[in-house]
């Protein structure tokens, strides 16, 4: 059988093959519907893999993961348009993005939680900018794609000038998510 992916060098680090290769097999089947244990686009967002010498390239691996997580949400908004129609897709894509107004209409530096003190976090200035993004999509209608979400970098940051990394990462997951839904 022929790799997956590119493997890195035995100097070097990429994810565990096997895991990879497992992870992919399941979600084959999983969209297939030959399996039994579902799988969401949730479940690739939070998808890890062990780092090993010789392992699988990661970038290539995220990258695959990221078309994965699109092929999911984009099976599930057709089977929903199916059933309930394109405006109740959309709707329902508006009621999720409203969900998320509350956080990005907070002051800049106070739209997150702050790292713990001494706990490096993610620059404000950098995640209060992207925030500034997604309100200017929402409301003017000013280009911004998942992927542009998806490979934002923030700064580093400690303690109170940066914000606790896993809330700031669920809400760009669940931004990703709606825009996803509307590519």
């Amino acid at each position: 059988m022929s790799a997956l992916f590119s493997t890195v060098s035995g100097m070097r680090t990429g994810y565990d093959r096997d895991e990879v290769e497992d992870f992919f097999d399941h979600a084959r089947q999983a969209y297939e519907g030959r399996t039994a244990e579902p799988l969401s686009h949730a479940d690739i967002q939070v998808s890890t893999f062990d780092l090993v010498r010789g392992g699988y390239d990661t970038h290539e691996v995220d990258a695959a993961l990221d078309r994965l997580e699109a092929a999911f949400i984009a099976r599930q908004r057709a089977e929903y348009v199916a059933a309930h129609g394109q405006e109740a897709w959309m709707a329902a894509l508006a009621d999720r993005a409203r969900t998320m107004y509350g956080r990005l209409g907070r002051p800049d530096g106070e739209k997150f939680a702050p790292a713990e003190r001494g706990e490096q976090g993610y620059d404000t200035d950098d995640v209060d900018a992207l925030c500034d993004r997604l309100v200017a999509y929402f409301d003017r209608q000013e280009p911004l794609t998942s992927g542009e979400i998806r490979s934002a970098t923030f700064g580093r940051a400690k303690g109170s000038d940066g914000y606790a990394e896993g809330s700031v990462d669920r809400f760009f997951a669940r931004a990703i998510e709606v825009l996803l839904g509307v590519e």
